[in-house]
């Protein structure tokens, strides 16, 4: 039996950043299932990307595929120049790219060169698409970003600090643009928690006893595929979530049980 979703994003228009695999490739067949046109972007990851796509027409809608190095500003510029060309106006953007050094075991492994990357692709990479497409969507008069977080700002991370760190940082990007534009449009941070992706699944240490550990801690009892949480996600940029800006909304299977 299909599932039947309900078409939030009937004729609107949604961008995903880093769309080519993992959770922003869900997010985007998501987006697709409820109705949108569906941005598909990629860094380097041109066939993933253009396997979104597909999988988006699959879904009964309109899918194009724009590529940017979200770390360069002047590349974010060219890619807002080229989305809006496109589009015509832009409903949704959902800031997906990330750096987690995944090849990074312990905070001992810092080094320069990942300490940059996750700072230029995280912090200033978020910002900058945050900067240049709300500005947009504040010309058109409505819009909505969801960036999209982590919930290591719960409790940091012995394996990676600078990516902590990073994240920590994309709530006050969140905060300070939620703030700038106001009413017009809405910029929320969504953080799943773990998600059995491709690239969580090659980890070494989830293959070394770390999932079963971490779902002996989860009351709900399981670590779920990105599809489980991509239409989470998106409920920050629908109708229903009208009135909620500068928030950050925790999806982790009660890992963390924040408090208020």
């Amino acid at each position: 039996m299909t599932q039947k979703i309900f078409p939030r994003f009937e004729g609107k228009t949604v961008l995903v950043t880093g769309a080519g695999t993992g959770f922003g490739a869900e997010i985007a067949v998501r987006a697709a299932q409820e109705g949108a046109r569906v941005g598909v972007h990629y860094n380097s990851s041109k066939q993933g990307a253009e396997r979104t796509a597909e999988r988006v027409r699959e879904a009964g809608a309109e899918a194009f595929v724009v590529q940017a190095d979200i770390g360069s500003w002047d590349a974010i510029r060219a890619l807002a120049d080229e989305v809006f060309e496109i589009a015509g106006e832009l409903d949704v953007l959902v800031n997906n790219v990330g750096d987690v050094a995944t090849e990074q075991m312990s905070w001992r492994e810092l080094t320069q060169e990942s300490l940059d990357r996750v700072i230029d692709v995280d912090v200033k990479g978020t910002l900058l698409m945050t900067h240049e497409f709300g500005a947009r969507m504040l010309e058109q008069g409505h819009g909505a970003i969801v960036n999209i977080g982590s919930t290591v700002v719960v409790r940091g991370s012995a394996r990676a600090p600078q990516y902590a760190a990073a994240k920590y940082g994309l709530l006050g990007i969140t905060k300070s643009y939620a703030a700038a534009f106001a009413p017009a449009v809405r910029v929320n941070t969504f953080a799943p928690g773990f998600m059995e992706t491709g690239a969580t699944l090659e980890r070494e240490d989830w293959k070394s006893g770390r999932r079963e550990k971490l779902i002996s801690q989860t009351p709900l009892g399981q670590i779920p595929p990105p599809e489980v949480v991509a239409g989470t996600a998106l409920f920050l940029a629908t109708e229903d979530a009208s009135h909620i800006t500068g928030a950050y909304m925790l999806a982790d299977g009660g890992f963390n049980m924040v408090g208020a």
